[in-house]
């Protein structure tokens, strides 16, 4: 089977039939979506209309307020209540409704013949008893009941949510109702919409599932991209952080000279200002400040070799490589007062100063990262040579750290991953295991001039 069969079969089929049933399992979310939606959208919009109810009953029983409470119960006091509710509307099917305990219809101001009317037995079209209901939903309910009525405007019976309160005193049930027509309405623009971003889906589903195949489809036909083009992307990605790594070598070595040596000088350069002027002055002090400016001299001309030494240690070319790692040793004990334990044979290294060079920057930015990083109270370096190669290890009993992520782009393991690109580039290889108390670090170098025997 050919390659491009292969991509067919093995990609674009299984990520089709995948995509297909994605968009499946999507529209059945949806409508199960759809139908809570609509729930909560009907239980919301219902708290919504009880809450504007109790505050209509609120206004109503405030506006009849000052007769209630005036301990009346004559009827020309229940006739002025009786007008005052009959003159209140809100919209165009608003209004207020009372009746007394027994069903007797005292107020009805949109359908005056009910008024006087006993509406005990009064059903609407699916069997409720309203009248009933009402006024026992003031006795044993929250007031509320939902049941169906004639709309005023339409003169057609609509579904109604109602509130009632009694008023003890007076044998009556005060109350007034909402139609509930437009939240029918607002349900059934809402199964649409929904029904209509259904479609959309499943059909978005369809079109990225063709785009998708169609990628998969001309990534398979790129795969014939040869290792030299990939090779020649990995180097120049290679050189970019080269240049980097020299850039930031450059920054660092100026961080210093300005900061270190050149106030060195600028500090010399005032003391034997000031002895120039002593002197012409005729005063007796001038080898003083002779003296200091020598003392910053001296310090400069350390810290001038403590830069050349950073930048390229000459023991490294004058006697090698062990012994440009026991300085290297030395001077990371004093400075950081860790016990350094060395084992290092004799390794000639002169021939491939690269190779040494390498192994060098490997330790020093291996003991720079147990000293930043690792907490740790000994450390030991290991090298030796033998069949044909060289190994350096370097081990410490510091915290540790998850070596899964040197190579992740986040990690910030620029250190390791340069460690580890610097010895690819010779052929060697970089191993790094750790566990909290141990880790250790082994680089291989292949050397041709490396006797052959045991290394540690």
């Amino acid at each position: 089977m050919r390659l491009k069969h292969k991509v067919i079969v093995l990609a674009v089929l299984p990520l089709i039939a995948a995509v297909a049933a994605i968009a499946i399992l999507v529209a059945m979310q949806a409508r199960d979506l759809e139908r809570q939606q609509e729930s909560v959208l009907n239980e919301a919009m219902l708290a919504a209309k009880r809450a504007e109810l109790q505050h209509y009953v609120q206004l109503a029983q405030t506006s009849i307020d000052h007769l209630y409470s005036s301990g009346r119960d004559d009827e020309a006091t229940k006739a002025e209540a009786k007008r005052i509710l009959s003159e209140m509307n809100y919209g165009d099917d608003g209004y207020f409704f009372a009746y007394d305990i027994t069903g007797l219809n005292v107020v009805h101001p949109r359908q005056s013949e009910l008024v006087g009317r006993n509406l005990w037995d009064k059903q609407d079209s699916e069997g409720l008893p309203v009248i009933q209901r009402l006024i026992a939903a003031t006795v044993s309910g929250d007031g509320f009941l939902q049941y169906k009525w004639n709309k005023p405007s339409t003169g057609m019976e609509t579904a109604k949510l109602g509130y009632v309160v009694k008023l003890d005193r007076w044998g009556w049930v005060l109350g007034t109702g909402i139609y509930l027509d437009d939240v029918e309405s607002i349900r059934s623009k809402l199964r649409e919409r929904m029904s209509s971003r259904i479609a959309t889906t499943v059909v978005g589903f369809t079109v990225v599932g063709i785009v998708a195949a169609l990628i998969v489809f001309a990534g398979g036909m790129a795969l014939n991209i040869s290792e030299h083009q990939l090779a020649d992307r990995r180097l120049k990605a290679l050189a970019q952080r080269i240049v980097t790594s020299h850039e930031e070598e450059r920054t660092r070595v100026a961080r210093d000279l300005h900061d270190g040596l050149s106030q060195l000088l600028v500090s010399v350069k005032f003391h034997l200002e000031l002895a120039r002027e002593r002197a012409l002055a005729g005063r007796d002090d001038v080898a003083e400040h002779i003296t200091k400016g020598l003392d910053g001299l001296g310090v400069a001309i350390g810290e001038i070799r403590s830069i050349s030494h950073n930048l390229r240690p000459s023991l490294l070319d004058n006697l090698g490589l062990s012994a440009a790692l026991r300085q290297l040793l030395d001077e990371f004990h004093l400075r950081t007062g860790i016990v350094v334990e060395a084992d290092i044979g004799k390794v000639d290294l002169l021939a491939d100063e690269a190779g040494a060079t390498t192994l060098y920057r490997i330790a020093q930015e291996a003991l720079t990262n147990i000293e930043r990083h690792a907490d740790a109270h000994h450390v030991r370096l290991a090298l030796a040579s033998g069949g044909g190669a060289v190994r350096l290890v370097i081990a410490d009993d510091g915290r540790g750290f998850d070596t899964s992520r040197i190579d992740h782009p986040r990690s910030g393991g620029i250190g390791l991953r340069n460690m580890r690109e610097r010895i690819e580039h010779h052929g060697g290889q970089l191993a790094v295991s750790s566990v909290p108390g141990h880790t250790e670090l082994s680089a291989l170098l292949p050397c041709p001039n490396a006797k052959k025997g045991s290394m540690s």
